[in-house]
């Protein structure tokens, strides 16, 4: 205690006590006299001498501790006091300046200190160096250069830490390797805390090796850490690997506690295994373990992604019964998946439900029901919520304005739409390509092509480029008013513009060209969607099948019905919506042709097709044909001639 107080006086007193002093400086003249000359030189070589003498005399650097131990001196539960060198360095640590590691030798040297590892680590640990990495390897390094020193364990362990949080993976590896070269010997603490670093980041390489170094010394994995490996395994997605360890500890000591489920349900989720997942959650009662906020929301959200709307339904429902405290994202998941189903009333239901238990309402859940409402055909109720939203002091933003302009176009009420758009332009409210587009469609189906024409223009010319819901609107608007080539010349510069060209861009052109009997130029069309990769949908088989059956070409549209179920492509109504046109077009022949065909090829059960024909006939005012068809054994029944059974053919209908 006495050698601490004396070297830290000395260490005070440094500046002024142990600096000989500077000769004077002298104003003779240097010729003037050798004498004065002389006394110099021999005065400064005299003065050399006593500062080697001093500085040969000074005691070597003390290694420095985080805290002072005055338990010699006091007693109480404070014994442990921080050492005052820890803010010292601290102040030194600054990445901007290239001289820090100067500094720091400089000012080790000039009070005799040397850093600890125990002070490196805590250095390490402090707040000051959390968000920066760059300065904790700086030190690191700086300090592993002092004499006679070795970083301990917990050295490497704090400045991974860092790094993880920060996100700096590759200068992770780096130190690990270092580490892995040292071949310190690992504890618990360590061994939990480098478990929590890498799991947190998800490497999983780096995880196993400290998973083997508790082995090999003899550790027992806690709670603790096993809830850390499962999540970095689950972090980098090896979930087969994380239920191997979720089955260990379900027949060990340590058993999965609330956490362990909620990470394992989180990959679960992750990976698209959602049945999955809430089959681990049903699993939980039967273990005693009950199910938090966290687990509802985890399930909630991995239901929402997938569009099971209704899940999300029953799992809100679920956690009102078991008094479990709903978090207003959980409320906005339901509100915005029953939107989205066209479930607006019980959407609604909800919305009043959240702001009863005091949850604020925000601009996503109005526009989420406004939207779904207009969507329903229900605009009025739409544009009283609309009204709401605003009375609640909530500003509505481009999308609310967007949706209430497509709602409004939509129920035809284009000039009401033309003013909000207006509204938005003059309150300079950023343009978004919704509101355009909602516009652009809403002009089009009202006939005013070239409004929508010169609103495009416009959006290009403000600088906000058109997405494929714009260019739609407009193909789809000149398509429909027979300026197809315009359409197609929208096409080209959309594909110029790098713009993607959607399954509907084509069923929009095709349904166009099929109308100007320009068959040929629509099954290139077809043709190129399918080169690029895109897959049909059944309304865009719709508009090719009906296009070539009103030409003739029922043949064609059945081999390319035919072609479609490799890739996946089975559209229910295909060949009810070939008969209905066929009917519609007056041309029963080739219906009943086709419906042979349907039948002598198994591809659907008779009594269907028959069914579908005689629809389709007493929609087109064919009422006396559907009924000699419902009054007869036509496609259900057999002739024989002699020991041949043949079923009635369809086509004898229009010979009856």
């Amino acid at each position: 205690m006495r050698r601490r107080t004396l070297l830290l006086h000395l260490r005070a007193s440094s500046s002024t006590h142990f600096l000989p002093p500077c000769p004077p400086l002298s104003y003779t003249n240097v010729g003037s006299s050798s004498k004065a000359s002389t006394f110099h030189s021999t005065s400064t070589s005299a003065s050399n001498s006593r500062w080697v003498a001093v500085t040969n005399s000074l005691p070597p650097p003390e290694w420095v501790e985080p805290f002072h131990d005055v338990s010699d001196v006091i007693s109480s539960p404070h014994r442990f006091d921080p050492s005052p060198w820890v803010p010292q360095i601290l102040n030194l640590l600054d990445n901007n300046s290239p001289q820090m590691e100067h500094n720091l030798d400089s000012y080790c040297r000039k009070f005799l200190i040397k850093l600890s590892p125990n002070f490196v680590a805590y250095v390490l640990k402090s707040d000051n160096l959390r968000d920066k990495p760059e300065t904790a390897l700086r030190f690191f390094s700086w300090a592993s250069k002092q004499h006679k020193y070795h970083h301990k364990l917990e050295c490497y362990v704090c400045l991974i830490e860092i790094l993880c949080l920060c996100g700096e993976l590759d200068s992770v590896k780096c130190v690990v390797n270092e580490l892995r070269e040292m071949r310190l010997l690992m504890n618990a603490n360590a061994a939990n805390s480098l478990v929590k670093s890498f799991g947190s980041v998800g490497m999983v390489e780096e995880l196993l090796w400290v998973w083997r170094g508790m082995k090999e010394n003899g550790i027992e994995p806690s709670l603790f850490t096993y809830n850390f490996l499962v999540n970095g395994l689950v972090n980098s997605m090896f979930i087969e690997s994380a239920e191997r360890v979720f089955e260990v500890m379900e027949g060990g000591k340590i058993v999965p506690d609330i956490v362990t489920y909620n990470t394992m349900i989180k990959g679960y989720c992750k990976a698209g295994r959602t049945p999955k997942a809430m089959e681990k959650f049903r699993s939980m009662e039967g273990r005693n373990v009950e199910a938090d906020k966290i687990t509802y929301m985890t399930l909630m959200q991995g239901c929402y992604s997938e569009g099971d709307f209704d899940s999300c339904l029953s799992l809100y429902q679920e956690m009102r019964e078991k008094r479990v405290e709903v978090p207003s994202h959980a409320y906005s998941l339901v509100i915005n998946g029953l939107c989205k189903g066209g479930k607006c009333v019980v959407g609604f239901a909800v919305f009043e439900d959240m702001i009863q238990k005091g949850c604020k309402a925000n601009v996503a859940n109005y526009t989420a029901l406004i939207d779904s409402y207009a969507k329903c055909g229900c605009i009025e109720e739409a544009m009283k919520l609309f009204e709401r939203m605003k009375s609640d002091g909530l500003e509505p933003d481009g999308v609310t304005y967007g949706v209430i302009v497509n709602g409004l176009c939509k129920s035809g009420r284009v000039e009401e739409a033309i003013e909000y758009f207006q509204f938005c332009q003059d309150s300079r409210m950023a343009d978004n390509a919704m509101l355009y587009s909602s516009l652009i469609d809403g002009l089009g189906k009202a006939g005013r092509v070239d409004e929508a024409e010169r609103l495009f223009e416009k959006m290009i010319e403000k600088g906000c480029p058109p997405d494929s819901y714009c260019y739609n609107a407009l193909i789809d608007a000149l398509a429909k008013c027979g300026k197809t080539d315009e359409a197609l010349a929208l096409f080209k510069k959309m594909e110029e513009e790098g713009c993607d060209q959607t399954v509907y861009t084509y069923t929009i052109l095709i349904d166009g060209l099929f109308k100007e009997h320009r068959n040929e130029d629509a099954l290139k069309l077809w043709d190129m969607m399918i080169d690029k990769g895109i897959t049909p949908t059944a309304a865009s088989f719709r508009a090719l099948s009906i296009g070539l059956c009103l030409s003739g070409k029922v043949a064609r549209a059945c081999k390319i019905l035919d072609d479609l179920a490799p890739m996946g492509v089975i559209p229910e109504t295909a060949f009810e919506d070939m008969i209905n046109v066929l009917c519609k077009a007056g041309r029963v022949k080739e219906a009943c042709k086709l419906a042979d065909g349907i039948v002598d090829r198994g591809r659907e059960i008779p009594g269907r097709i028959r069914t579908i024909l005689i629809n389709a006939l007493r929609k087109t005012g064919n009422a006396d044909l559907a009924m000699k068809l419902m009054h007869s054994k036509i496609g259900i029944g057999y002739d024989r001639w002699g020991s041949v059974k043949k079923r009635v053919k369809f086509r004898i209908l229009i010979d009856i």
